[in-house]
């Protein structure tokens, strides 16, 4: 069994290239990183609940 964020640091070279990059002029700042997207998606997954649930 693999703690907590054990599994989105092992794969995070593999799944970032995958991601699209930030827009060099974006308006405002990055509203969220790529990895506490990935792990509250993986978390809604796993635990099989509902995305409104999520803060």
């Amino acid at each position: 069994m693999l703690g907590r964020g054990t599994w989105t640091t092992a794969c995070g070279p593999l799944i970032e290239p995958l991601l699209p990059p930030w827009p060099e002029k974006a308006p405002g700042p990055r509203p969220a990183s790529d990895r506490l997207c990935l792990q509250g998606i993986l978390y809604v997954l796993h635990n099989d609940i509902a995305w409104q649930l999520l803060p």
